[in-house]
């Protein structure tokens, strides 16, 4: 199966140098059967995707390039997936033109939790958002997250709003 140049770029990220029982990866279009709408049910439950959605989705995805990546952690021994999360570059006009990271739907499976799967996905999308020029990396968390994503680099700043459609 062919994989677009989104994924192709994300390869350059480092993600596929693991040696141990997980490859973080890109998302390919076969992880629709590999468990990866049944780990993002476990970060905010949803209904499930169909097979047309999930490669409509993929595919407008792809076309943004290495502006939007979303990384998986497969487990090696059953091909089944443990983690993912995503990063998307948002362009501004702002720092001269500047770009920023924005950490999205990071998610570990509670069976593989507590053995550093999450941190390592967060810090292969950091690592992308630099590769990229990104001046910062930014993301949304719960007051419980915080102490995770602080393991990672990141410091409480500001306050998030939203709303809600």
């Amino acid at each position: 199966m062919e994989q677009p140049q989104a994924a192709m770029v994300a390869t350059e990220a480092g993600a596929g140098d693991d040696t141990d029982a997980y490859r973080i990866r890109p998302l390919e279009l076969g992880d629709i059967s590999k468990g990866f709408c049944e780990l993002l049910a476990q970060l905010s439950p949803s209904a499930p995707l169909t097979e047309d959605a999930f490669r409509n989705r993929f595919a407008e995805l792809a076309r943004l390039g290495a502006d939007h990546l979303v990384l998986v952690a497969e487990y090696t021994a059953t091909g089944r997936l443990a983690a993912a999360g995503a990063v998307l570059v948002e362009r501004k006009f702002i720092r001269r033109c500047g770009t920023v990271g924005h950490v999205e739907d990071v998610v570990v499976d509670a069976a593989a939790r507590g053995h550093g799967l999450g941190e390592r996905v967060v810090r292969r999308l950091v690592e992308h958002a630099k590769g990229r020029g990104c001046y910062k990396v930014i993301l949304n968390c719960t007051q419980e997250l915080t102490g995770f994503y602080a393991k990672c680099g990141f410091v409480e700043k500001n306050v998030q709003m939203g709303l809600y459609f």
